[in-house]
């Protein structure tokens, strides 16, 4: 009798899948985005959320994802730039975010480059400065998948 074994795949292959079910162009402009956010932080840790609605990638200074900072939202149109802590008082002089929520803010960003705007670069940083916990120095972040929704929405438009 041959055992039969299930490996899982790593969150990173996970994640991979999950990008997939979405259009070419958001697909490509999500990897993008997650390629810059990686790269401004490369020691934040990753939460991965495949729900109902969206794929989420939220980016904290902890392994808790109440820490996190920032998310990046997958909609079968576009991807929308989370700023998860304090969101109201993070300094916004040129009006990027939207929302009214008492925590958090956002903005939709229309190509990828955006996260490389002068505008959102300052946004990043003073929301990385008021954070709740620094981000951590020497070592490398955890990606975690958090959650997979059984029963989802399309990816796609």
């Amino acid at each position: 009798m041959r055992k039969s074994s299930t490996i899982a795949a790593s969150p990173r292959v996970q994640l991979a899948g999950f990008i997939k079910k979405y259009s070419p162009r958001i697909a490509a402009d999500g990897r993008a985005c997650l390629a810059t956010m990686r790269k401004r932080m490369p020691r934040a840790h990753q939460f991965v959320y495949d729900n109902f609605n969206w794929l989420v990638i939220g980016f904290g200074p902890t392994a808790r994802p109440s820490d996190a900072v920032f998310s990046l939202v997958f909609n079968p149109r576009w991807i929308t730039l989370c700023f998860l802590q304090d969101g109201p008082d993070i300094p916004d002089p040129h009006k990027l975010l939207k929302g009214s929520g008492t925590v958090v803010r956002s903005m939709r960003l229309t190509t990828p480059e955006d996260l490389e705007s002068p505008g959102v670069r300052a946004l990043m940083r003073d929301a990385m400065t008021m954070s709740w916990k620094p981000m951590p120095r020497g070592e490398r972040g955890t990606m975690v998948v958090r959650a997979v929704a059984k029963r989802q929405r399309s990816r796609r438009p």
